[in-house]
């Protein structure tokens, strides 16, 4: 094998790929990334068995052919060499090393045969569709952060993307949960996910998603099979991007009974200011408990916070309320990382009593709707 690329293509497709390496492998070809040229191209591929990402950029192959180095390593000699250098690796005999050559630096790799790199793609993907990138990114980014971390409860430790009817509308919706807040997210279903089936797709390869969303300007194609899901993405350099995850084998709960429907009371409040007083009179809250007491009455909102080993913080804010008064207590954290996700400059809480999970969003009827359990104070 002898292929010739330059640095900065090169560099670009090893961040993509071995941030999937694990640090630490116990089965050392895992701690590899693939080669394969071919063609007028250099294929990279890396796995950590349960996500495998793959990417393909064009390169002068002198001679075609396949093998398999350590992934961070490599990335590492990549990303200090300087920019505009030209990259030439080979490989040949049977000495089970790579020569890698840039200007006046020479590298020479241990690698494994190519023969023994796992394939996780294998299977048939029943479902397919396109979405826009910048969809894909929303359904994303505004459900990520309640993913649980329970490894106990592993069928929370994902994202629940599934299609549903809504008042004659079809529509994709993501969901998480941690049992103590929930995000629910939706946007019109693309031609081709109507019918598809409810699945988990864990949090690594989420993650990895969000990362590799470059331009929101494109489509990330999406394929799913029972047991994996694949995102297609293309790159503006025309090379493609392909990400395929084992998805979570588990039941996700009817997370449609935790959703209230008869709260009644209605406080609206402006976004930015609420955040920072949140966060001002958390200050004084205990790291374990972090829980601060909303107290409404007409017009007008209290926070405080009261601990026995610091001291005490109040704050008032002008807000629109106009039912029976009430003090409800929220985990401060989960506060602020809900009206993060809020997109206008107001948040709509719709309130029963201090001990029910309220509701919050910009307004009746957004497409993000989140539900926070109340914390007692």
């Amino acid at each position: 094998m002898k292929v010739t690329l330059e640095r900065a293509a090169l560099l670009k497709s090893l961040g993509h790929v071995h941030r999937v390496v694990e640090r630490r492998n116990t089965i050392p070809i895992l701690s590899n990334v693939l080669l394969r040229a071919e063609g007028q191209a250099l294929l990279l591929k890396a796995t950590d068995l349960d996500l495998e990402v793959t990417e393909r950029l064009a390169a002068d192959v002198s001679q075609k052919g396949a093998t398999t180095l350590p992934a961070h390593i490599l990335y590492d000699i990549v990303r200090k060499l300087p920019d505009g250098a030209q990259v030439t690796l080979e490989a040949g005999g049977e000495s089970g090393q790579l020569q890698l050559r840039s200007g006046r630096s020479r590298f020479m790799l241990q690698s494994l045969p190519d023969s023994d790199f796992p394939d996780l793609a294998a299977g048939e993907f029943g479902h397919a569709f396109s979405l826009a990138a910048a969809d894909l990114k929303r359904l994303i980014d505004k459900t990520q952060f309640a993913i649980s971390n329970e490894e106990t409860r592993y069928y929370l430790n994902g994202i629940f993307l599934h299609a549903i009817e809504a008042e004659g509308h079809s529509m994709l919706r993501a969901v998480a949960t941690d049992g103590h807040r929930l995000a629910r997210v939706e946007t019109p279903a693309p031609a081709g996910a109507a019918g598809m089936p409810g699945i988990i797709v864990p949090r690594k390869a989420v993650a990895e998603v969000q990362k590799l969303v470059e331009d929101p300007n494109q489509d990330v194609r999406v394929e799913i099979s029972p047991t994996k899901i694949r995102f297609t993405f293309g790159q503006e350099d025309h090379s493609e991007i392909v990400l395929t995850s084992k998805l979570i084998d588990g039941t996700f709960p009817d997370y449609m009974r935790v959703i209230p429907s008869g709260n009644d009371k209605r406080l609206v409040v402006e976004r930015a200011p609420f955040a920072a007083a949140v966060d001002r009179v958390s200050t004084i809250s205990s790291e374990r408990g972090r829980a601060v007491k909303l107290a409404v009455a007409e017009g007008k909102l209290t926070l405080s916070v009261t601990n026995p080993d610091s001291g005490s913080a109040v704050e008032e804010l002008d807000v629109d309320y106009d039912s029976a008064p009430m003090d409800i207590g929220f985990n401060a954290r989960y506060l602020l990382d809900i009206t993060e996700q809020l997109d206008s400059d107001t948040a709509l809480f719709k309130l029963a009593d201090p001990g029910s999970p309220t509701l919050v969003q910009d307004r009746d009827g957004a497409a993000a709707l989140y539900v926070l359990m109340p914390m007692r104070v």
